[in-house]
């Protein structure tokens, strides 16, 4: 997808949920991706059911919350946030957020504008979600100092705040598994994105 077609189709959408992308701006160094961690690496989080009264005003008044609180936000309101490379069509985005062959998701840097609305306009764009009150995303402060995720279930939505992922050893030891382990059902190119991070950050001295 070229950068215009991009821009129309995926940035566009993101900012009439009050989301501006700065292109070409994650930091260093920033992990690839966050999986595995456990309870111990929660520093908080809400859940709602989808009978929730107002589900989507009270599920953006929780991530706000929960945004500043953790620190996800710097005094500019940038962040970062994971968005499906290569998606043309919302029925692709769609797809992508079920497991479809598309490449995995990339971090975008992003402005939380006024004014914003995550959980509704944001989930219905396909980026950040299904649809209203239904998100599905993966955010993180340009420090990495927190990984606040969004996901659907049966009865409800869940958000949860981990605290400095790439210092987690559950998390770490489950990308070292990533790369170890041959299994055609994780792609090359997110075993080698991880790889790289692993890589550096053994040559890193410790913060």
């Amino acid at each position: 997808m070229g950068t215009q077609e991009r821009g129309r189709k995926v940035y566009r959408p993101l900012r009439r949920a009050g989301l501006e992308v700065i292109p070409d701006a994650v930091p260093d160094g920033t992990i690839p991706f966050v999986v595995g961690y456990r309870a111990e690496d929660v520093a908080g989080g809400f859940s709602h059911r989808y009978d929730t009264p107002r589900l989507v005003e009270r599920l953006n008044e929780d991530w706000y919350d929960l945004a500043v609180s953790t620190g996800l936000l710097d005094d500019r309101r940038e962040f970062l946030v994971q968005l499906p490379q290569g998606t043309r069509t919302h029925r692709a985005a769609l797809r992508n957020l079920h497991g479809d062959s598309a490449s995995p998701a990339l971090w975008t840097r992003v402005r939380l504008l006024d004014p914003w609305d995550i959980m509704g306009r944001g989930a219905a764009s396909a980026f950040l979600g299904i649809h209203a009150g239904h998100p599905g995303f993966a955010m993180m402060a340009l420090d990495s100092s927190v990984y606040i995720t969004a996901s659907t279930g049966e009865t409800g939505v869940d958000v949860f705040a981990v605290r400095h992922p790439d210092r987690s050893e559950n998390i770490v030891q489950h990308l070292e598994g990533i790369v170890l382990r041959d299994s055609p059902d994780v792609y090359r190119e997110f075993k080698e994105r991880i790889a790289v991070w692993l890589a550096g950050r053994t040559e890193r001295p410790p913060s």
